[in-house]
This record gives structure tokens, sequence and C-alpha cells, in this order.
């Protein structure tokens, strides 16, 4: 391979300032542990180079992983495409949720949503090593990124000095192809049809590639182009439990002064919203009123059920032209481009249940409780105010890349890799929403009639779709634009020392200099006009809806977004007609909210070493990276009254060494001992840094607005890892492997919560009708994050792939993939008064983590046929927060997760295959439910079910 230019992969290993005695114990244990090991075949050269090739097929594929596994310093999983253009899935997320360690989540509109490495979120994103982000973040959205475009994927859990420092999570590599990965010229196409459930349409894909290379006088060149488009249309469905708040006994006789039946409990005075366990759940649990103690019931504010259509558009393309001068050079110039588009139409229902009023002689005969608590389980209650919402959401991502690269042979010890690249990502989204409102007679609610799922009914359902029945209320005008570029440059060297036990030294430079800047609008006004005076133009009624779900009202009317968006001059000048600071579209414009400008500057060394410990080799590698980011931003406020911007400008700057070992041993033939540390960031969010605070408005009515707002003075939170592996490598495609590991995180971000007061001159919502009077200005409670917890991680992982040999004919071909994690983590959770001083600590998992997760696939191959059936699976984990406004546990927690999925692929001929494949086969469901310690569980807290719905793909591939 040394006539294309690539650079040596060779065995390395990172060591820095362990003792020697540290060393012996460690391989030590480790040749203790495997000893017993069956030894197999001779292990594959160390410092040989992996060719890259086409691989076909889906042993093949676990076959590559397993040797890239093999070879590789760090622990790393690879997923490598089955042929090309073909991962296993349609985009990366889903192609990841296999790897040993990966948990995904957030099903919806067809696809996975979120993906986290052993728990963790934070992953570092890049594209043929170079780090890539989308708009004004900093990773990328790697759902927008089609499989067809991918070569393959390396998932690294650890990363010597050389590696980027960001991501404590880890480092998802995207490889795409390029013209010196194939032979000659290579030419493919895709077409690929998607049927979603319970959208019940038909969804294209097309791809296609086209790659040549050719010999000159002036070397050799190569060129290529992949093209992709993915369109998608789907739904989603929804029905949620709002949060829980505390009412008043329905017995008379335990009702305090000044209070009726069942009647709410606003004042904060009696009770404190937004504890981490919420208000006790106990059948007979009192609060103090002036001096007394009386009972209190929970029960739900609310009831809201959503219903999205969406329309999504994903255009993709890759280019890549390689100029190989001689034996020493290669030269790569690649651009990639990723664009979203996305259209939904979220038809939303939500009916408050918290009114007392209207209960008749005997208010107790109107609910029933959970047996042994305060819970109340079913609830009928007459005259609630309801609204339907019409909500439009239009969203647009492009990102470019373009990047040079350069590999050069410096005579026979030296070898260097200089790379230049700039990207600029955009996003921009639009929201508008139409309410309509009115008072229903009667609703009859079962909070969890089975299953953790809600059931409802109002006096009369067909009501819902009537318009006359409806007043148009507030309409809601927001939009977003975020933005960023990035100018890189690096240069490395791989020098080959050979001076003694020092064999290699590694060494590199790296300068990226980052731009991202956000802007918004909003604005919002009330009409009160009758909807049906509209005409019909102006209202839809939806259909079919939550069949799979509970009993809940299958259709209702609301504002028709499509028409109010393709009419939105029109509708902003009805509503400018009755409030004159409404702004029609011809004033409209975004205010800019910060920009942000971040420099890095990267240097490391690294030093390869190999040794001998009990008559094997022992290799090393010891390395330190040197990090240092200046920020700069500017921040702009708002006057409310005036609109006169504030501009608040900012520095600071942030200096580590990060320092990393790896140790690679070799007990007996064919099992590997792998030791590692390193020391990794993760770097504040643009956003979090913005101090400018921004308040929400008290939608639930409970006598305070919420709101956010950054803090300049985050520092990064840092992580250090270790990792011990032990893997068996029996045969060519086979393997066991395992690994233990903790990873102990100090400064992590977490919000804080304090009270504030804003006059009415500050007060955004000063004309709101939601919430309480804001006459004399109002009060919010802001979270704000601030680097006030420390945290670990830790967990095992098991993993295998095994092809067995001398099966049955009937069974030959069959093989097996599998992998299991077992993850444990607690972080101190700070509590704050109102003034956001931090008053005590609690204990809590991280957000994202399950303790247990594993996948199980049955794999075969034989002759023209390949298969796959996949059972994927998590335990429940802890989502995110509630608001800090309500009585219920403030963890929201995600129940488990599984998916059934199955593909199978039949090779018409060497050119040309056709293959079928289904997901979530056995229809599950999205649930959630409110948690913390010992408080709620998902039969008493239930909070929310989502429709994923099956999907099913058709597709045909072609080749020459």
């Amino acid at each position: 391979m040394k006539k294309q230019g690539l650079a040596l992969l060779r065995e390395r290993a990172h060591i820095q300032s362990l003792p020697s005695f540290a060393l012996n114990l460690i391989a030590g244990a480790a040749l203790t542990a495997l000893s017993g090991a069956a030894v197999a075949q001779e292990a594959a050269k160390n410092d040989t180079q992996l060719e890259t090739v086409t691989v076909t097929g889906v042993r093949a594929s676990l076959t590559k992983s397993l040797a890239i596994k093999r070879t590789s310093d760090q622990v790393v999983e690879s997923v490598v495409a089955e042929d090309i253009g073909k991962l296993p899935d349609n985009n990366v997320v889903e192609a990841l949720q296999r790897v040993t360690g990966i948990q995904v989540t957030n099903r919806a509109g067809g696809e996975v949503g979120t993906l986290s490495i052993r728990g963790l979120p934070d992953v570092a994103t890049t594209w043929n090593g170079r780090n890539i982000f989308t708009a004004s973040g900093t990773q990328v959205a790697l759902q927008d990124i089609p499989s067809t475009l991918v070569r393959q994927i390396d998932v690294y859990k650890t990363r010597d000095a050389g590696q980027l420092e960001n991501g404590i999570a880890g480092q998802i590599d995207v490889k795409s192809l390029r013209p010196f990965d194939f032979k000659g010229s290579k030419f493919s196409l895709l077409a690929r049809e998607t049927y979603l459930d319970p959208a019940k349409k038909w969804n294209p894909q097309l791809s296609g590639l086209a790659s040549n290379r050719w010999k000159t006088d002036a070397g050799e060149f190569g060129a290529l182009v992949n093209l992709s488009m993915v369109k998608t249309d789907y739904r989603n469905e929804s029905v949620t439990p709002g949060a829980m708040v505390p009412f008043t006994s329905p017995n008379a006789a335990e009702v305090p002064a000044g209070y009726t039946p069942l009647q709410r409990i606003f004042d904060n005075n009696i009770w404190t919203p937004g504890t981490y366990t919420g208000l006790p759940q106990k059948a007979g649990s009192t609060l103090n009123f002036n001096g007394t103690a009386r009972p209190y019931y929970l029960a739900r504010d609310a009831v809201f059920q959503s219903d999205v259509a969406g329309q999504r558009e994903r255009p993709a393309a890759n280019v890549a032209l390689q100029w190989q001068p001689n034996d020493d050079a290669v030269y790569t110039f690649e651009a990639m481009y990723n664009g979203y588009r996305d259209k939904t139409f979220n038809k939303l229902l939500f009916s408050f249940v918290d009114w007392w009023g209207s209960l008749g002689s005997n208010p107790a005969s109107t609910i029933t409780t959970f047996p042994g608590t305060n819970v109340i389980k079913t609830r009928s209650v007459n005259d609630v105010y309801g609204f339907n919402s019409g909500d439009y959401t239009t969203s647009a991502t492009d990102s470019f890349v373009y990047a040079l690269n350069g590999k050069w042979n410096l005579g026979d010890r030296l070898r260097l890799d200089g790379d230049v690249s700039y990207q600029t990502s955009k996003y921009h989204s639009e929201f508008t929403a139409t309410r309509i409102d009115r008072v229903a007679p009667s609703i009859n609610v079962d909070f969890n009639s089975g299953g953790g799922n809600m059931a409802f009914r109002f006096n009369d359902n067909a009501e819902l779709a009537d318009p006359a029945k409806w007043n148009v209320a507030q309409f809601y005008d927001n939009a977003n634009r975020n933005q960023g570029s990035a100018a890189t440059a690096s240069l490395s060297g791989v020098y080959d020392a050979d001076w003694g036990p020092l064999k290699t030294l590694h060494f590199g430079g790296r300068f990226d200099s980052r731009k991202a800047s956000e802007a918004n609008r909003t604005q919002s006004a009330f009409l009160g006009r009758n909807l049906a005076s509209l005409g019909a133009n102006y209202y839809h009624v939806n259909s079919n809806f939550g069949t799979d779900i509970s009993d809940v009202p299958r259709s209702w009317i609301e504002p028709n977004a499509y028409y109010i968006r393709d009419n939105i001059d029109a509708w902003r000048k009805l509503y400018n007609s009755v409030d004159a600071n409404f702004l029609t579209t011809d004033k409209l414009s975004l205010q800019k909210t910060f920009d942000v400008k971040e420099d890095t500057t990267n240097l490391f060394l690294m030093a390869d070493t190999e040794h001998e410990l009990f008559g094997r080799r022992l290799r090393a590698n010891f390395g330190v990276r040197y990090v240092q980011v200046d920020t700069s931003m500017t921040a702009y406020k708002v006057d409310p009254t005036t609109k006169v911007v504030t501009p608040t400008n900012g520095e600071k700057s942030a200096k580590k060494f990060l320092p990393s070992l790896t140790l690679r041993y070799e007990p007996v033939r064919d099992v590997l001992v792998r030791f590692n540390y390193g020391e990794t960031l993760r770097r504040p969010n643009f956003g979090d840094l913005n101090p400018i605070i921004q308040p929400s408005d008290d939608v639930s009515k409970v006598g305070y607005g919420g709101g956010s707002g950054g803090n300049p003075n985050l520092e990064p939170t840092r992580s250090k890892n270790l990792d011990l592996t032990g893997e068996w490598y029996f045969q060519k495609d086979s393997a066991i492997y395992g690994t233990v590991f903790q990873r102990k995180i100090e400064g992590l971000v977490v919000p804080l919560r304090r009270r504030i007061h804003l006059s009415p001159a500050e007060d955004p919502f000063r004309n709101s009708t939601s919430g309480g009077d804001h006459t004399n200005g109002y009060d919010y409670v802001i979270s704000s994050p601030v680097n006030a917890s420390n945290g670990k991680i830790s967990g095992l992982e098991l993993g295998a792939i095994y092809f067995p040999k001398g099966l049955p004919w009937y069974l030959d071909g069959l093989g097996f993939q599998g992998s299991v994690t077992r993850l444990t983590s607690s972080q101190n959770v700070p509590t704050a008064n109102n003034a956001g001083e931090i008053v005590s600590q609690l204990e809590g998992p991280f957000f994202g983590v399950s303790k247990l997760s594993w996948n199980a696939t049955l794999a075969y191959e034989k002759g023209p046929v390949g298969a796959r059936l996949s059972y994927v699976r998590r335990n429940a984990f802890l989502s995110s927060n509630e608001a800090a406004l309500f009585a219920n546990p403030i963890g929201i927690w995600r129940q488990p997760e599984k998916s059934v999925d199955f593909q199978l692929t039949y090779n018409i001929n060497d050119r040309m295959a056709f293959d079928i494949s289904g997901v979530n086969l056995t229809n599950e469901m999205q649930q959630q439910y409110y948690h913390f310690g010992d408080a709620g569980s998902p039969e008493l807290t239930n909070f929310g079910t989502v429709q994923i719905g099956r999907a099913v793909s058709v597709g045909f591939r072609w080749k020459m």
C-alpha cells in the first residue's frame, strides 16, 4: 500500500507516568485471567497495513470489523458496509444500534433520533477524521448522513493524545468512499421504498455512485461522485396526562377555610413546587394551612395529545478527487454536502382537568384513587377549559465541508499528513401556532387505563369537530436562525526512530477557528373570533388517531396550519388589526442573540515502545496533548418596551494538558489484553454561554413563569477514563471480547434555578392572558447552567461474533453477533434556594443511562441469500427533568425500549441484488413516567405514550 501513499497502521499503546510494578500487575492479572484460552492460528503481524477492499455480505462485513478492532490501538467498534452503499440500516444512527456499548432512543418519524456511547451523549463526530458539526452546535446530526454515502463507521471508546480531545463519551468517525478505494471504475445505483406506519405511506430513497481512476504521465488520478436523496412522509402520535398538582380533599369536613372540595392549591407558601421527589403520595398525607394539617390529593392538571404529520427530505452528496504523483505522495480533495428539510403539522388537543366548580353535592363521587395513595386515578370534571392548536414548523439545514489532504513519505523513516478544511452549516426554522379554545360541558379521564396509557372522553366527542363550538384565540409566530463555520489546519507526522525500546514517535499540531451565531424572533397576539366565521379553509379535522394506544378521541378540529402558512401575510394582518403591536410580514426581522468565536490550538507528542514481559511482547504508547481554547462572545439583550439592543462582550481562555496511555499485551496467541488511560473534555455549548435571560409565559397557570439564561463562566467538563479489555480471536471471523471501564467526570454542567421578579417594563408577557395578573410585573423561575456536579460512570461490556464451523448443510452459513452492556452511574445533584445558592446535594443517575442494554443478531449467509434477525433492548433510564412547577417527582424516565428488526437480501447475480427489511416488527411504543429515588412508578405516575409504528422497506441495487 506504499504505492498509494497511505501511512502504515501500527500497533501503538499509551503510557504515561505508571510505575513498572503497575505494568507488571496489569499484565500479570490479564495473563492469569486469560491463560486458559485456547491457542489458534498465528496472530496477524502488527505492522501490516489494512488494505481498503470492497467488502460484500454480512459475514465479510463482520469479519472486517473484527480485523479493525484487533489491529487498533484503541477500544474501537466498527460497522463496515456490506457492499457499496449498503450499511445494514438507512442512516448512521440506526446502523450503530447493534454496536457494543451503543444505546439509541427517541424513535420517531420513522427513524432513531438520539445516540449515546456507554450512556453518555457527548460524542465527538468526525468525517474522515475531521471534526464536523451542525449549525451552532458542537456535534453533527448523524441521522442526516444517509447510509449510502458511508464506507465504514468507527466508534472510538478510548482515544490517544493524537486524536481530538472533545467528546467525553467517545468519537464516531464516518468514513466515506474515495476513488482509490476501488481497483478501477465503479458504478452503482440503489432504489428503495419504505412503508411507514401509522403514516401508511411509501417513501423513496435513491442513491448513485460513479468512480474511476486513470494512470497518466503525471501520476494516477481518481474521481468519485456519490449522491443520495431520501424523502419521508411520517406520522407521530402521542397521548400524555399532564403533571401533578395538589387539590383539597373531596370531603367538606377536611377542606381548609377559604377553599372548596377538590380545589386546586396554587399557594406556594403552602407547598413547594419542583422538588426532586415531589409531594408525598401516601393516602392521608397533609399540608399545613395556617397551622392546621389538612389532607390533600394529587391529580393531573391537564390531558393532551399530539398528531404530527411530517414531510422530510435529506439530499446529500460526496465528491472526492485523488492524485498520486509518485510512490511517496498522495493528495485528496473531498467535499460533502448534507441537507435537511422538514415540514410538520402538529394537531394538538389540550384540556385542563383541574376545575373544581360544578361538582354537585357529592364531590367524592367524581374521583377514584390508586389503592393506598392520595393519587387520583379517574376523575369527572365539569366546565373544563381547553384549546386545540394547529402548529406548523418548517426547518432546513445546509452543511458543506471542503477539505484538502496530503500524505508524504520523506525518506524511509518519516511520514507526514497535512490537512486543511473549511466547513459551514446553517439551520433555519419557522414556527406558527394558532389556538382555538372553548369550555366543554364535561370530561371523564382515567389517567392509567392500563399499560401506562391514559384514556379520556368528553360529554360529546362529536363537538370536537364542530367549528361553531370554537373561538380563535392566540397566534404564536416565531423563527430561528443558527449558523456556524470552521477553518481548520493540521499537520502530523510519524518517525520510525528505532531507538532501542522506543520504536516510533508521533507528533503534530492542529489549529481550528470556529464561529457561531444564533438569532430569533417571537411574537403573539389574541384574536377572539368564532372559528366558523372565518370559513372552511381555515380549519382542518384529523382522523384515525391513536388506534393502537387507548380509548381517546380519534379526531378533532384544529386551525388549518397548511392554509394559514400559505396565506401568512393575510393572517398576520388579521391579528395586526386587533393588536397594533403584532408585526406584519414586511416588518419582521430576526434579532441576533449571540456571536461567538472559538480558537483552538492543539499540540501532541507520543512515543511507541516495545518491551518483553513473561517472554511475550508488551507494546506501549505514552503521550500528551496540549489544548488551548480562546473564546470571545457578544450577547445581545433587547428591551421589550423600547426594542433597544444592548450588546454584552466577554472573553475567556482555557488551557489543558491531557495525558494518554495504552498498553497492548498478548499473553498467548490470539488473545489480546489492552489497558487504556486517557483524559477528554466536554466544552460548553455555545448557547449555554449566553447570559441573556429568556423568560417563558405561565401557560400552566401556576402563578409564575419559567425561563432560562446562560452562564459565560462555564468551564469545560473533564473526564478521566480507564479501560481494560480482553479479546480472544479464536477464528478469522469469530471473537469474544469484554471491557471493564470507568469515567470519572469533574465539572458536569447542571441547571440551577432561581426566582426573579420582572417589572412591567421588563416583563415580555405583560399583556399575556395566561397565568396571573401581570399589572405589577411577574415572577419567573430561571434555570441557568453551572459546573456544580461531579460524577462517575462505570460498567462492563461483553460481545461476541461467532460463525460456527461444521454445521449441517441446512445451517451452514449461520452466525451470531451479540453484546451486553452493564452500566452504573451517579452524580451529585445540587439544590438551590430562591436566590440560586446551593443549599444541599442529592445523588442521582446520569441522564440517558440504562443500567442494562443488550442486543442479539442471528445472521445467515449462503450462496445468493443473506439475512439478519435482530433484537435490541435497553432498560429504563432517566430521560430529562420536568419543569420545576409541579408536585410530581421531577425525573422523567423512559420505560424499557426494544425493537425487533429483520433484513433479507437476495443476490440475483454479481451485479444486482434485491432486499426487504422491517423495523420494529412487534410495534413497540415509547412510554415515560415520573420518578426520583423511591417516588413514582410507571403505574402511578405514568407520563406519555408515543406510537412509533412499524417500517417495511424493499430495495434494489445494481453495480458494475
